[in-house]
């Protein structure tokens, strides 16, 4: 027992290694930072105590940055109803099911900056197919999508739920798999139709799975801005800049990272109480 104890550290050791180094010094050092008035290359540091704390409390911008990274969370759930229809779908005997599956999947796998641009190109105000599709069915007047503050955000979401479905398809298509035939059959005989037994039976047997996508779904978009940035820049007029690039911005463009510390603490304050909010509300519709 004490070799396979060492053993087991042996292993692990490298990974939690990478977690001290990585995550739980730069977490301690931003914490630090946060009472202090420190910026990049800037020699004088000087303990500021609760200050960026209460201009954290006083910034418009983070209150638009805020309601901007609620607004993104909604593609979560949105992205993952839709991952589970398809996932009913192709768990049925189809043609080409496997390939749809791979031409699913293939978003979540494909450069972050490849996709923003594609949909630049697709969502392109005047030049755009989507608009030109719209102007062909009659809409003489269709979003400015990206280019607009008004939809940008929106437009956001709509490459963000694209962008999860094949993921959470392929982990409904895995929670699928353990539905037991025996049962859904037995549902059949009794009587129960298709969609009673999508509602009444296949739903909450998936259930864990469903809790489980939400929760890394919802931590993943809080703290994504890659596409954001290479989409938009947090425009137009800061109407796409979330919490995440709003961090990324004061630190790296105005190098102030004392305030950036405070901003990633809010941040992470908004994960946490999301996190325990679902973890305690799942207990009324998670079943295990």
């Amino acid at each position: 027992m004490r070799r396979q104890r060492l053993l087991g550290y042996v292993f692990i050791g490298p990974n939690m290694l990478g977690v001290l180094l990585f995550f739980l010094i730069p977490a301690a050092y931003s914490f630090g930072l946060m009472f202090t008035n420190y910026k990049f290359l800037n020699p004088h540091v000087a303990f500021v105590g609760l200050d960026n704390i209460a201009r954290l409390l006083k910034d418009p911008m983070f209150y638009l940055s805020l309601k901007n990274t609620v607004l993104f969370l909604l593609a979560v759930p949105v992205s993952i109803a839709l991952g589970f229809v398809v996932a009913v779908a192709l768990n049925q005997r189809l043609y080409w099911k496997k390939l749809l599956r791979g031409l699913y999947f293939m978003p979540y796998i494909t450069s972050g900056v490849a996709v923003s641009f594609v949909w630049m190109l697709l969502f392109h105000p005047k030049q755009g197919p989507i608009n030109g599709l719209l102007r062909s069915v009659g809409i003489d007047h269709p979003p400015g999508w990206l280019s607009t503050t008004t939809s940008s955000m929106y437009a956001i979401d709509i490459i963000w739920i694209w962008f999860m479905l094949g993921y959470n398809m392929i982990i409904y298509l895995a929670a699928l798999q353990e539905v037991s035939p025996e049962l859904l059959e037995a549902a059949r005989i009794d009587g129960a139709k298709r969609g009673q037994i999508l509602r009444k039976i296949i739903w909450p047997l998936v259930s864990p799975t469903t809790f489980l996508l939400l929760i890394t779904g919802l931590i993943m978009t809080i703290k994504t801005f890659g596409i954001i940035q290479a989409i938009t820049q947090g425009g137009p007029g800061n109407s796409t800049t979330i919490l995440s690039l709003y961090v990324y911005q004061n630190a790296f463009r105005y190098y102030d990272m004392g305030y950036a510390s405070t901003i990633s603490w809010a941040l992470f304050v908004v994960i946490l109480l999301i996190t325990l909010a679902q973890w305690v509300g799942q207990k009324k519709w998670v079943h295990y």
